[in-house]
Formats: C-alpha cells, structure tokens, sequence
C-alpha cells in the first residue's frame, strides 16, 4: 500500500510532520491551503480512517499508526482555538520525485 506524509503548521508556528498509510490524504487537503481548526479535524479524522480501513481490506487488521497520528494531532489541536486556521504545508510520497512532492502532486 503506498504510504504517505503530509505536514502541517500549527497557528503557533510549531511543524508537524504526520503520516498516513493511503495517498487518501491528497483527496481531503491540498498543500498550501490553510484550514480552520475545525474542518481541519473533521477531514483528518475522516482520511486517516478511510486510511485504517484500506489497510484492514488489504491485511485483515486496521493501521494503529494512523490512529496514533489521529490522536496526537487531536491532543495537538488542544491547544488551539476554534478559529485557528492550519496550514498544509506538504506532502512526500515514497519514491515520487521531489518537485511533485512540494507541490502536492504525484
């Protein structure tokens, strides 16, 4: 399954580099586009499950990893406010060249 990581800027400024065992990640955020903390939340929540649950089709046992990425980007977001916005800042995806990386593509 071709996994991938996707960062993040907190409103305080801090990067967070965040992996997810699907490229759904690309399907619900794109790199360069600020999200309310919210929303933000709501589509991580959403694709890193849809991620958990392609690796239980593919190897008959959900993905821990992607949960524990879920639950340090919710004990994270603890810290924000509810009109703090976050921003993608990237995406790497294993053996994609690195242009199509920065950018979001590939």
């Amino acid at each position: 399954m071709p996994e991938m990581h996707f960062s993040i800027r907190w409103p305080d400024g801090a990067v967070m580099r965040c992996y997810s065992p699907s490229l759904v990640v690309r399907e619900f955020l794109e790199v360069g586009r600020a999200y309310p903390l919210r929303e933000f939340l709501e589509r991580s929540r959403t694709m890193l499950h849809i991620g958990s649950e392609r690796v239980r089709a593919k190897y008959g046992f959900a993905c821990s990893a992607a949960m524990d990425q879920l639950a340090t980007i919710e004990e994270r977001s603890a810290a924000c406010g509810e009109s703090d916005l976050v921003m993608v800042t990237g995406f790497e995806v294993p053996g994609a060249p690195e242009e199509a990386d920065r950018h979001g593509h590939g």
